[in-house]
């Protein structure tokens, strides 16, 4: 039986889905962990480290060029593998706290589009804590570096548009930039940030 590309693409993704459902449930991994030692999750995690290279280096991976670039929040519930659902490398990722677009952000992903990327997408996301810090005044005055840049974020993304390369780029048809929320809870792509009653979290997650 001959099975198509697109059902080996969609099989594909279901099975790392069905690794991350494995996993989570593995407590004696976790390193939440009340009673450990900071020493003890870094042992942890060198170990889970060893085990994932040593399937890496059995498996060897494809090298694919990256031809989106994703502005993404380091929110841990955010997994920019599911995103798309694609585990080929066509993406590069920058994460930092509430997507901002700095001038480093700037030319990261200008460079970017220099060696290849046709699609940039600009994402924010629910229930973050970085717009919640900048709409909170005593937070404001705790973190007054990370709500200045959530502040001129806007201001940013404006100006990197306007960059004489991307935007060349952009006019001539060669690149699309695209800005989108994620809705935290499926890492689905929205044109608009969805209703507040999406934004819930399971009770006694933890905030980011």
């Amino acid at each position: 039986m001959t099975v198509s590309p697109r059902t080996q693409f969609v099989m594909g993704g279901a099975l790392v889905n069905a690794g991350f459902r494995l996993q989570d449930p593995l407590h004696a991994y976790d390193f939440e962990k009340p009673n450990l030692t900071p020493l003890e999750v870094w042992t942890e995690f060198k170990e889970q480290n060893h085990l994932s290279a040593m399937v890496r280096e059995k498996f060897p991976r494809s090298t694919e060029h990256p031809v989106v670039a994703l502005l993404v929040c380091m929110d841990a519930r955010i997994d920019t593998s599911e995103l798309a659902g694609d585990t080929r490398r066509y993406y590069y990722v920058i994460r930092n706290a509430g997507s901002v677009m700095e001038d480093e952000e700037q030319e990261m992903l200008e460079l970017a589009v220099r060696n290849g990327v046709k699609v940039l997408v600009l994402t924010r996301h629910t229930d973050c804590a970085a717009e919640k810090a900048a709409a909170d005044p005593a937070k404001r005055a705790q973190y007054p570096v990370l709500t200045a840049a959530v502040d001129a974020r806007a201001a940013h993304i404006e100006a990197f548009l306007k960059r004489p390369f991307i935007a060349e780029r952009i006019a001539k048809g060669e690149l699309l930039v695209e800005q989108l929320f994620i809705d935290t809870r499926s890492d689905e792509l929205v044109a608009v940030e969805p209703p507040t009653e999406t934004k819930s979290e399971t009770a006694g997650a933890a905030p980011h």
